[in-house]
């Protein structure tokens, strides 16, 4: 198949072109060329900036007619607009990447599947959601059979893993033993996929007709609360557990932490029936399996990302404790 990737470099979709390069197929980039990541035999690149809209579907013409499109980089309603006005009824797939964050939170029911009402946290996941909803349109009219693939958190290795304050950084604070902040009681659900089992699903939906007019989870399938999340990190280390510091996630929030409010004080924990039928799902890289990779990679590449760079956890814990201090003794002395 000659297949089309827009974007191609990040952390799904280099995996996706390796992937598809080793099976034969010819895979096309196209990103603005920089990232700079090994490809594997049969995969080339273009160069470009999609939201350049004239610009890329000029190219595109150029480029001739391709079996499959996937769309890694599509953020804004626009990219979804110049990419129907590029590929409409000129290609055997389009396979968009969205986000399980297309979704209201909390959900009507545990786990999420994919028939649940559309909503959006943000900015980002709201421009999804149109977009979603302007290829859906689209494909119903004709414009060429739709694939919708939404991930959830998906990491690799070159990252730490996600955490609402130190990010990268996360790995370090807990290898040195410092307190970390876990949003409200850290009693909240979450789910971890590594960016190769995630890729695997892209490859195997590349035109395949069962895939055509559906929409697909393919998320980490260890259900961890984010206390569990944290231990488990100090564990693959190796080290003790470190302290959690539990804050409330609207005292995060006023402090800039919104996503606290916005998406991790609910459980994310979703339904991979789909996937497992269509695209032979598997989650086989545990999250202490995943750690350990990001770890490793650090290691071997010495980039450890350094946590003491980073003052505001430590600011955030000082003044939770001084509160929490100042509040029992107020209350002592009543």
């Amino acid at each position: 198949m000659r297949i089309l990737i827009i974007g191609g470099t990040g952390l799904i979709s280099t995996s996706v072109a390796h992937l598809l390069g080793e099976q034969g197929n010819q895979v096309i980039l196209f990103n603005r060329g920089l990232s700079f990541y090994p490809t594997a035999p049969g995969v080339t690149s273009m160069h470009g900036d999609r939201t350049n809209y004239t610009s890329f579907e000029a190219q595109m013409l150029d480029a001739g007619l391709f079996d499959v499109v996937i769309d890694m980089v599509a953020y804004k309603p626009e990219d979804g607009e110049s990419a129907l006005r590029a590929f409409r009824g000129k290609l055997g797939q389009f396979i968009f990447c969205s986000t399980v964050d297309v979704y209201n939170k909390p959900a009507t029911r545990y786990p999420y599947t994919e028939q649940e009402v559309y909503g959006g946290l943000n900015e980002y996941s709201r421009n999804k959601v149109i977009l979603e909803k302007l290829l859906l349109k689209a494909e119903q009219e004709g414009a060429f059979p739709l694939t919708i693939i939404r991930p959830a958190y998906t990491y690799g290795e070159g990252r730490g893993p996600i955490h609402p304050v130190s990010w990268d950084a996360c790995l370090d604070r807990i290898r040195k033993g410092k307190p970390v902040v876990v949003h409200g009681d850290g009693q909240s659900l979450w789910v971890c996929n590594h960016a190769s089992d995630v890729g695997r699903t892209f490859v195997v939906a590349c035109g395949n007709p069962k895939t055509y007019g559906q929409v697909y989870h393919v998320t980490g399938e260890e259900w961890l609360t984010w206390d569990q999340y944290i231990q488990q990190i100090a564990e693959t280390l190796g080290v003790g557990y470190p302290r959690l510091v539990h804050i409330p996630s609207e005292i995060l929030a006023q402090v800039g932490i919104t996503i606290c409010v916005e998406n991790f004080q609910y459980d994310n924990i979703f339904d991979n029936s789909k996937a497992h039928r269509d695209l032979g799902y598997q989650y086989t890289i545990t999250w202490k399996e995943g750690v350990q990779r990001m770890a490793k990679w650090f290691e071997d590449h010495n980039k450890w990302p350094n946590c003491d760079e980073n003052l505001l956890e430590d600011r955030l814990i000082e003044a939770w404790d001084n509160f929490g201090s100042s509040m029992v003794k107020k209350l002592a002395a009543s």
